[in-house]
C-alpha cells in the first residue's frame, strides 16, 4: 500500500504540508466541535439537553453539505464569522436570557415534559408564542449550520485529492475518535467552556495557517471567539461554576428565610437543594422550621417507616440529604449512589452535616441501574432521592433517568430488599400520569398498591410524591406506634389527594419514556422536522448545492442508507449498553469509539480480503441484526462487569464489522469520495430524524428499521458506471 502521509497538497484555497496530517486534524476540529455544541446549547438553551439530537442533525447537515460542495471556495471566515456572532449572542445576558427563554416557550404544547416548562391555555397566546420560539430556534441552528460547512469542504477537498481512499477514510475515522476523546477528557477534568474554546482555536489556528485567503480577518475573528467564549461562561454571584461530565452545576447560597443553605442549578434551572436538618440548626430557627414537623421531613419518613434499619441504600444521593437523614437516624451501615461525581464533591465541601465525610456512608459514583445489577447486598430501607434528569445520553432520546424507573430497574431494587424491608420512591411528578405511571409499575411488581402521599414544599424540604411498598405491614405498624407520623401522612393525603387512573402504560427498558404520557411522537417533535427541512432548503440554496447533490444516483441512495442504519445501530448499542453496563458518560463514550474502532478494523479486512464475497457480508450484516432483536441483553447484567462489557460490546458492535466492510469497499470504489461521505452524513441525520419512531414502536424495533435500511443499501449498491473499476485491487496493490 503506498501510504501518502508525506506528500504535500495544495490548491488556490488551501496549501498543506501532509494530507494524511490534514485530514487528521480536520477530522479532530469537527468531532470535537460538534460535542462542544451538543453539549454547549444543551446547557444554555435547556430544551436541547432533552433533544440532543437537533444539535447533531444541523451538525452532519453542515458537513454534508460542506462535502457536496467541496469543489467551491474554502473561505475560514465562513465559519468564524457565524461562530463569532452566536458567541455575542451567547456573551450578553439580555440576548443570552432571551435564546435560554426557548426551552419555555417549545414546551407549551405540555405533550413533551422538561422542567418547569409552562403550559398555556390561550391557544392565540400559544401560537405567538410558538412562533417567536421557532423563529430563535432557526436562527440558532442556521448559525451552527454555517459553521460546518467550510470544515465539511475541506474535509471533502482532501478526500478526494488522496490516492488512496481506505487509507484516508481510516485517518478520518482515527481523527473521530482522538476529537471524541478529546472532548471526553476535558469533561473529565471539568474544564470550563472557555478551554473548549481555547482548544478549538488551536486547531482552527492549524488551518488559519495553511489558509491562502483572509488570514489576517480570521485571527483577528479567532482572537474575538476566544474572548467571548470567556464572556460567555460567566455566571453572575455563583459561589462554584462547574461543567461535570453531565451537566454544568452552579452553586449559589439561598436566599435568607428560603429552603435550604445553597441552591445547586443544573444547566439554569434549579435542580437541588442542600438543607441543615440537624437538631442544633432547626432548634436554633424556629421562625424557619415549625416544630410540628421537625423529625418528619421528606429525608426523615423513610427510615421512620422500617421498625428496626440498619442498612440504607440511597440512589440518586445528590449532595447528601438522604444520607445525612439516615445518620440522624443512627442507621449503622448507608450507600449512597449517585452518578455525578461534581454532586458527591460539592456535598462534600458544602453540606453542614457532613455526610459523605462519615465512616457509616459508602459513596459510590455510579449509574443506579449498573449498582443494582452488580451489587450482592440486601437492604433494610432502598430510597430513590429525588432522583430526575435534565438530559439525555448522548445521541439518544432517552434521558439519563428513563432506565431507572423502568419495569426491570424496580423489579432489580425489590431483589436487593432484606425481609421486611421497605422501597421509597420520591419524585416531583409534574403531570397526574407521570404519578399514575410510577404507581402502576411498583403496584405490578410488588403485587400491592404503594401507599401515596404528596409532600409540600417547606423548609424542611422541597417535597414531592412519596410512594412507599415492599413490606407495607412493616410501614403500617410503624405508623400505629408514631402517632405523630401517621397523622402528618394522613392529613397529606386529605389535603392533597392524587387521583390514579391505572391507565397510563408502564415504561420498560424497551420503552423507557417516563415523560411522555403514551407511545405518540410529542408535537414539539414534528415542529422540529418542518424547521429542519426549511433549515436544509435554506442552506441548499445559500451554498449553491443543487449542482452537486444528484439524489438520482444509486450511489446517493446507497450511501446514505448506509448512514441512516449506522446511526440507529449506534442508537440502539448506545440504549442497550446503558441497560447492562449503566447510563454513565464513560460507558456512552467507550460505545461510540468502538463504533468507530470497529470502522477501523473493517477498513483493514476490506484491505486484506479484497474478494470476500458482498452478498455473503450482507447476508451476515442483515442476519445479525434481525438476531439481536431476539437477544436480550439485560440477562448478561449479573456478570462480572469486565465479563459482561465485553460480551454486550461484541454483540452489540458485530454489525458494526460488517456494515463498515460495505461502506469502505463502495467508498473505495465511487468516484466521488466527498459525495459519498455527504451522502453518508445526509443518511445519518435522516437517522438520527427517525429515532424519534422509537416513542412509538420502542427502542428494540430499530434493528428492524436497521435490517431494512441495509437491505435497501444493497438494493441500491454503485453499478459499474458509478464507480472506478478493480478498485479495491487497485488499492489494496
Amino acid at each position: 500500500m503506498n501510504n501518502p502521509a508525506s506528500q504535500s497538497w495544495q490548491d488556490k484555497d488551501l496549501t498543506i504540508p501532509s494530507q494524511t496530517w490534514g485530514i487528521l486534524l480536520i477530522s479532530i476540529l469537527g468531532l470535537f466541535l460538534e460535542m462542544l455544541f451538543i453539549r454547549w446549547i444543551g446547557t444554555e438553551i435547556r430544551i436541547f439537553a432533552y433533544l440532543q439530537n437537533t444539535i447533531l442533525v444541523v451538525c452532519f447537515l453542515g458537513l454534508g453539505l460542506g462535502m457536496f460542495t467541496s469543489s467551491k471556495p474554502i473561505e475560514i471566515k465562513r465559519s468564524l464569522l457565524p461562530l463569532t456572532i452566536f458567541l455575542c449572542l451567547m456573551a450578553l445576558p439580555l440576548t443570552r436570557l432571551v435564546l435560554g427563554s426557548i426551552s419555555e416557550i417549545l414546551s407549551t404544547f405540555g405533550d413533551f415534559v422538561i422542567w418547569s416548562g409552562n403550559e398555556i391555555s390561550d391557544s392565540n397566546k400559544t401560537i405567538i408564542l410558538l412562533l417567536a420560539g421557532l423563529a430563535l430556534t432557526y436562527i440558532v441552528l442556521i448559525l451552527i449550520v454555517d459553521i460546518f460547512v467550510p470544515i465539511g469542504r475541506i474535509l471533502g477537498r482532501l478526500m478526494n485529492a488522496n490516492p488512496n481512499p481506505i487509507w484516508a477514510y481510516s485517518v478520518n475515522v482515527f481523527g473521530s475518535i482522538l476529537g471524541t476523546w478529546s472532548f471526553v477528557l476535558l469533561s473529565f477534568f471539568y474544564q470550563p467552556l472557555f478551554v473548549w474554546f481555547f482548544i478549538a482555536a488551536i486547531l482552527l489556528t492549524i488551518f488559519i495557517l495553511w489558509s491562502n485567503r483572509d488570514k489576517k480577518l480570521n485571527f483577528a475573528l479567532l482572537i474575538l471567539i476566544v474572548i467571548l467564549s470567556w464572556f460567555a461562561s460567566q455566571v453572575p454571584d455563583a459561589l462554584k461554576v462547574i461543567w461535570s461530565p453531565y451537566q454544568k452545576l452552579v452553586v449559589r447560597e439561598s436566599l435568607p428565610n428560603w429552603l435550604g443553605d445553597y441552591y445547586i442549578h443544573v444547566n439554569n434551572i434549579g435542580y437541588q437543594v442542600i438543607i441543615d436538618l440537624s437538631d442544633a440548626h432547626v432548634s436554633a430557627h424556629p421562625e424557619k422550621f415549625p416544630a410540628e414537623l421537625k423529625g418528619l421531613s421528606q429525608y426523615d419518613i423513610p427510615l421512620l417507616l422500617h421498625p428496626e434499619p440498619k442498612s440504607f441504600l440511597i440512589v440518586g444521593a445528590g449532595s447528601g440529604n438522604d444520607a445525612a437523614g439516615a445518620l440522624r437516624h443512627q442507621v449503622q451501615s448507608v450507600t449512597a449512589v449517585e452518578i455525578d461525581p461534581a454532586i458527591i464533591t460539592i456535598g462534600r465541601e458544602l453540606h453542614p452535616e457532613n455526610p459523605y465525610l462519615s465512616p457509616k456512608v459508602q459513596v459510590v459514583n455510579d449509574d443506579a441501574r449498573s449498582f443494582l445489577a452488580t451489587t450482592s447486598e440486601k437492604f433494610d430501607v432502598i430510597s430513590f432521592g429525588l432522583l430526575d434528569s435534565h438530559t439525555t445520553t448522548a445521541l439518544t432520546n432517552a434521558r439519563l433517568d428513563h432506565y431507572v424507573y423502568t419495569k426491570e430497574s424496580i423489579l432489580q431494587a425489590k431483589s436487593r430488599l432484606r425481609d421486611g424491608g421497605i422501597m421509597v420512591l420520591t419524585f416531583e411528578a409534574q403531570k397526574p400520569f407521570i404519578a399514575d405511571r410510577i404507581q402502576t409499575v411498583l403496584e405490578e411488581v410488588f403485587q400491592q398498591p404503594p401507599l401515596v402521599f404528596r409532600i409540600p414544599l417547606s423548609a424542611y424540604g422541597p417535597g414531592g410524591v412519596m410512594f412507599v411498598t415492599g413490606d407495607l405491614e412493616n410501614v403500617h405498624k410503624q405508623l400505629d406506634q408514631n402517632v405523630s407520623l401517621s397523622a402528618f401522612i394522613q392529613h397529606l393525603i386529605e389535603t392533597n389527594p392524587i387521583q390514579f387512573t391505572h391507565t397510563t402504560r408502564v415504561t420498560t427498558d424497551d420503552w423507557p419514556y417516563l415523560y411522555l404520557e403514551s407511545p405518540k411522537i410529542p408535537v414539539l417533535y414534528y415542529l422540529l422536522i418542518g424547521l429542519i427541512i426549511l433549515i436544509f432548503i435554506r442552506s441548499y440554496r445559500k451554498w449553491q448545492a443543487s449542482a452537486d447533490i444528484s439524489i438520482k444516483r444509486r450511489t446517493f441512495w446507497h450511501f446514505a442508507f448506509l448512514g441512516a442504519a449506522f446511526l440507529l445501530l449506534e442508537v440502539q448499542n448506545i440504549s442497550k449498553a446503558s441497560v447492562v453496563l449503566g447510563n454513565t458518560w464513560e460507558v456512552n463514550a467507550v460505545i461510540i469509539s468502538s463504533i468507530l474502532a470497529m470502522a477501523l478494523l473493517a477498513n483493514w479486512l476490506a484491505y486484506k480480503f479484497p474478494n470476500l464475497p458482498m452478498p455473503t457480508v450482507y447476508l451476515l450484516l442483515i442476519g445479525i441484526s434481525l438476531s439481536l432483536f431476539f437477544i436480550d441483553l439485560a440477562r448478561f447484567g449479573f456478570l462480572p462487569y469486565f465479563m459482561k462489557a465485553t460480551i454486550v460490546g461484541a454483540l452489540t458492535s458485530l454489525p458494526m464489522l460488517f456494515s463498515g466492510t460495505v461502506f469502505v469497499r463502495s467508498f473505495a470504489m465511487a468516484r466521488d469520495k466527498s459525495n459519498a461521505l455527504g451522502a453518508n452524513l445526509i443518511g445519518a441525520l435522516a437517522g438520527a430524524l427517525l429515532q424519534s419512531i422509537t416513542f412509538i414502536t420502542g427502542i428494540k424495533a430499530l434493528l428492524l428499521v436497521v435490517a431494512g435500511l441495509y437491505l435497501l443499501s444493497l438494493l441500491t449498491a454503485p453499478i459499474q458506471s458509478e464507480t472506478k473499476p478493480d478498485a479495491i485491487q487497485e488499492y489494496a496493490n
